[in-house]
């Protein structure tokens, strides 16, 4: 089965530390995860392509990501960092362009829901980066959790010309149990057809050691609904998935999730929805 991870990470701490993983319960986070470890585990389970994304706001980051994904086996897409506030936002996305891998960068992401302003996405030089980025013809990642939800609304009904990708489904309470306001948001957010949707990180969202897929069930029931599978893409927030769950089984989770689609529905779920936004090469024949 054609298979795409449309969500996961790589990270080397002898180059970078990254501050998040001091964060209580991501002990486990603090090591190295390389390209080399991800390419042996979307083999074992059946993955063809991935798409890499940023875990840190620096430049460097993101050249060394395209780097590797020049040369790496399974990495076909990397959804990289640009400062969307600097002035010469449009220069710096050509530079990372122009640099070795360059032509993998298919997406630029921010941490937005770090940001101490809730409407941080409304603001005029952020307005601005995002427009660079359509104009570059890159996709923008959503990180958002329901807070940030409103002014990502305003900034994609301001911004048509720019494909967007809510990333993990917009992080919905799960371990709370909570539906609302987050349900009724992303269906707002729906609504506007260049708009997509990752089934990623839902397991970290749940109660780690004791998730069952019955809590995940209603919320993947909403993204499902209400972008349509045509508009849905499956994750596995690798190694961050790991924190509650195998890299394997968070690949079949999407098979769970999409056991009552048609066949079409499914395989746009688990492969056709990243390969159109994020324009990957075809499989291998």
């Amino acid at each position: 089965m054609n298979r795409v991870d449309a969500h996961h990470h790589i990270w080397d701490i002898t180059t970078r530390v990254q501050p998040w993983m001091s964060s209580p319960g991501y002990e486990p986070m603090a090591r190295s995860f390389t390209a080399a470890d991800h390419a042996v585990l979307a083999h074992a389970a059946g993955v063809d392509a991935s798409v890499v994304v940023q875990c840190v706001g620096e430049e460097a980051e993101t050249l060394e990501l395209l780097a590797v994904a020049d040369v790496d086996p399974v990495i076909a897409a990397v959804v990289g960092w640009v400062d969307l506030t600097a002035p010469d936002v449009a220069d710096r996305i050509a530079a990372l362009r122009e640099a070795p891998g360059g032509p993998r960068l298919r997406g630029i992401r921010h941490q937005v829901h770090d940001e101490p302003d809730p409407d941080w996405l409304r603001r005029p030089d952020v307005q601005r980066g995002i427009r660079a980025v359509g104009a570059a013809g890159l996709v923008y990642d959503l990180l958002l959790k329901p807070p940030q939800m409103p002014a990502a609304l305003a900034a994609i009904a301001e911004h048509h010309e720019v494909p967007f990708v809510v990333d993990h489904a917009a992080k919905p309470p799960i371990a709370s149990g909570e539906r609302e306001p987050w349900a009724s948001l992303l269906h707002a957010l729906a609504e506007h057809e260049h708009v997509t949707c990752k089934l990623s990180g839902l397991t970290t969202e749940a109660s780690w050691r004791s998730w069952m897929l019955d809590d995940l069930q209603p919320y993947v029931d909403v993204v499902l609904e209400s972008f349509g599978p045509e508009r849905v893409m499956a994750g596995s927030d690798w190694p961050v998935c790991t924190l509650a769950t195998t890299y394997d089984a968070a690949v079949r989770l999407a098979d769970r999730f999409t056991d009552d689609l048609s066949p079409d529905e499914r395989a746009a779920v688990l492969a056709g929805t990243a390969r159109r936004v994020y324009r990957l090469d075809p499989p291998a024949s």
